[in-house]
């Protein structure tokens, strides 16, 4: 004898249908994934080369933070002698007018100087040319000093 046992139409295919929608599901999450993925605009990082770094101004800052303005006396201070500098090299800007100078005060090691840094109390490295460096109480004033490098050490 042959029994059947009647379980109601469609009982056996909930299984199926639920692995299809979650393999459905798991598709269409792939899908969307990627597609947000590639949709996204990288931002790409600036060279630290050619990022300039940020330069605070002292003067701001002080007058920012409610200090007074700055006395006169040291501005019209008269200027050093200049057998107090010495000049040993130059990385002087063709293009832009920018660039450094390596200077040594009072017989001290060499320091470098970026064209409008104080190189001294009341003196300002104005500009630069290949051979020589020019000083001054401000960055627009006249040239009080000028210092030329020494003749034995140019480099062909």
């Amino acid at each position: 004898m042959v029994t059947h046992t009647f379980r109601g139409p469609g009982a056996g295919l909930w299984a199926p249908r639920l692995v299809t929608l979650a393999l459905w599901t798991l598709a269409g999450g792939a899908a969307l994934y990627w597609a947000l993925a590639l949709s996204a605009r990288p931002e790409a990082p600036v060279p630290a080369a050619l990022a300039p770094a940020p330069q605070a101004d002292a003067q701001a800052v002080a007058r920012l933070l409610g200090a007074g303005a700055p006395a006169v006396v040291a501005q019209t201070a008269a200027p050093a002698a200049p057998s107090r500098f010495v000049l040993q090299g130059v990385l002087a800007g063709t293009t832009s007018g920018h660039g450094a100078a390596l200077v040594s005060v009072d017989g001290q090691p060499p320091k470098p100087f970026r064209v409008g840094a104080t190189v001294a109390p009341g003196l300002v490295l104005q500009s630069l040319s290949r051979r020589e460096a020019r000083l001054g109480p401000s960055p627009d004033g006249a040239a009080t000093v000028t210092l030329q490098m020494p003749l034995g050490s140019s480099k062909p």
